[in-house]
């Protein structure tokens, strides 16, 4: 539900993930066949002269250094911006906003229901249930329209379809009540939590 460009990033780990293969491969054969190790040395030698006659020949008068690390310097402040902007951009769609609505007629104004309100509805009506350790509810932004995403916790033991087919008449409810059909997601989790936790709830 959320904005993270999930189809580039499973490109990029995908591509990360072949290199870091690659180059696990290429240290086996280094120290395993020693022709490939032979060629493997010759090559290193050649791009090593090769870079050293290009930082000698972008040597600036009076300079003891290539300008080239100058440029690398730069390059690699880029890449740090670039890596910040990425994460920014993951897991964005949350929102604390769950409808909006201008009246013209009447009163004039903006009327508001934030995400606290399918929270508290979700919450209050699971409240008594035994089968339901806890109940996470938060509201996201997905094509325009304002989404949910239920996080149950059920017991051990419970019948976990039985409550994703209870959760999403509840969600259905609750839509039609609130006059919002944006997308629900229901996520059942497991854990320490639910193992150990005991029958008897709270009141």
């Amino acid at each position: 539900m959320n904005g993270t460009p999930r189809a580039v990033n499973r490109v990029l780990l995908v591509v990360i993930g072949l290199i870091f293969i690659g180059a696990g491969l290429h240290l086996v054969l280094v120290e395993t066949v020693s022709p490939y190790s032979a060629a493997a040395h010759r090559a290193t030698g050649a791009i090593g002269a090769s870079v050293r006659g290009l930082l000698d020949s972008t040597t600036l008068p009076g300079q003891k250094d290539s300008w080239l690390w100058i440029g690398a310097t730069a390059l690699m402040i880029v890449l740090v911006l670039l890596m910040l902007w990425w994460i920014s951009v993951q897991g964005k769609g949350k929102t604390g906003i769950f409808a909006r609505e201008y009246q013209e007629a009447g009163m004039r104004g903006i009327v508001e229901l934030t995400g606290m309100v399918p929270e508290q509805a979700i919450k209050a009506a699971l409240a008594s249930r035994t089968d339901i350790v806890g109940v996470s509810v938060s509201t996201w932004t997905a094509r325009g329209d304002a989404g949910l995403r239920i996080k149950v916790m059920p017991r051990q033991g419970a019948a976990p379809l039985r409550i994703a087919e209870d959760l999403d008449l509840l969600a259905t409810e609750l839509q039609q009540a609130l006059g919002r059909g944006g997308a629900v997601v229901i996520h059942l989790a497991g854990g320490a939590r639910s193992k150990m936790s005991r029958s008897e709830r709270a009141r």
